[in-house]
């Protein structure tokens, strides 16, 4: 099995489980009518992490429950996202997010010189289907007017080998830090000591425990990291970053979507083929809730420039789309409830589904719970521009 094909599977997978029963009384208080199956699922170690205090800056942010919606029909020509028409569409999302009349005023909201700044984006799709470098590049000149050192601003994913072939490289990027958890040296995954380099890009501190486990082959083992019930947490988040941007595709999984926390849930962690079959949903919310990614993500910037509305979260030639659109917001839970109605609506409109189905928002039910964000729908202050 080649690399691509091990990809495809594990992405299919993610995207069955997408529209999964969810128990929880987040789903019968919007969906009171219908009664959801309560399947028995691994325990986590989510109870104890709930307990650590949160911080003022803690998701959902500084505006609870507001996304920002801009729409620009030029921002794709011939398939490629327009870095000029990004910019701007950003330029005007940070003004009527923040209030402010001032560009550099609306980052310094969020992010200050002296910080080192994550960009957490999303390569699967490798050159076909990543965050785009128009939306990337307007991002990281934003931040320079605003002050922020190109030194300071660091690209990260979980696969550095998908970063590469997306084109996320020192030489596009010149002056800024491209870092991953797993990767390789001298074209190896491991080390001269037979460990894998990925080790040490672990932290041991900080782990999602789930009672469940996958035991992976030679091949699938890099990919994962490590077995057994621990996911631990990219040192890249705990240690190296103090504020993450997340900057998401608009993709879907199944019924689902693959957004902000999706994103960041599945990217940020170790050993999580084994958390697709029963735990998609709970992973996407709960890995979230952990003070590494909860107290450091201050801006979500879903990338909907191009997307796709079925075979995600990979990418398939034949589904993908053009949205147009950028969605920001500080609240990862309502950004996805808005990526959730644009990706589903354009599924139904293409006949990929029927109608919208209660499940496919679980992971945001969950996400409110565990106060990460609003996910009830008239709750939520959309502005369109």
């Amino acid at each position: 099995m080649d690399r691509r094909k091990f990809f495809r599977i594990t992405s299919a997978t993610g995207a069955g489980i997408a529209a999964g029963a969810f128990s929880g009384k987040a789903f019968a208080a919007v969906f009171p009518t219908i009664t959801p199956q309560q399947p028995q699922k691994p325990a986590t170690n989510i109870g104890d992490i709930l307990k650590f205090p949160r911080t003022p800056s803690s998701m959902p942010g500084r505006y609870p429950g507001k996304v920002v919606k801009v729409y620009n029909l030029d921002s794709v020509v011939n398939d490629t996202p327009m870095e000029s028409v990004a910019y701007n569409m950003l330029e005007k999302s940070m003004l009527q997010l923040t209030g402010e009349e001032n560009l550099t005023e609306a980052w310094r909201q969020f992010v200050s010189p002296d910080e080192v700044i994550g960009l957490k984006v999303n390569p699967i799709g490798e050159a076909l289907l990543s965050t785009s470098h128009a939306v990337v590049q307007s991002v990281i000149k934003q931040m320079e007017e605003a002050g922020i050192p190109r030194k300071n601003i660091v690209i990260w994913d979980r696969r550095g080998e998908q970063l590469e072939e997306a084109g996320f490289t020192p030489e596009n990027y010149p002056d800024i830090r491209i870092l991953s958890t797993e990767y390789k040296e001298n074209g190896s995954y491991y080390g001269t000591d037979g460990k894998l380099l990925s080790e040490h890009q672990i932290d041991p501190e900080w782990y999602y425990m789930a009672d469940c486990e996958q035991e992976y082959d030679a091949y699938t083992l890099p990919y994962m990291v490590n077995q057994g019930k621990y996911s631990y947490f990219s040192k890249i988040c705990t240690q190296v970053v103090d504020k993450i941007i997340n900057i998401p595709i608009m993709k879907n999984a199944g019924a689902s979507v693959t957004l902000c926390l999706k994103n960041l849930g599945f990217g940020a962690i170790t050993n999580t083929g084994r958390l697709h079959r029963e735990l998609w949903h709970d992973t996407c919310a709960q890995v979230c809730a952990f003070p590494p990614i909860r107290d450091k993500v201050v801006l979500n910037i879903a990338d909907g420039l191009r997307g796709c509305y079925d075979g995600g979260p990979g990418a398939n030639p034949q589904f993908l789309c053009e949205y147009h659109t950028l969605l920001v917001g500080t609240d990862a839970v309502a950004v996805d409830r808005i990526g959730h109605e644009i990706i589903i609506g354009r599924r139904i409109a293409e006949g990929r589904q029927q109608e919208d189905s209660p499940k496919g928002i679980t992971q945001l039910l969950m996400a409110q719970e565990y106060g990460l964000g609003v996910a009830d729908r008239d709750k939520i202050d959309l502005i369109e521009t």
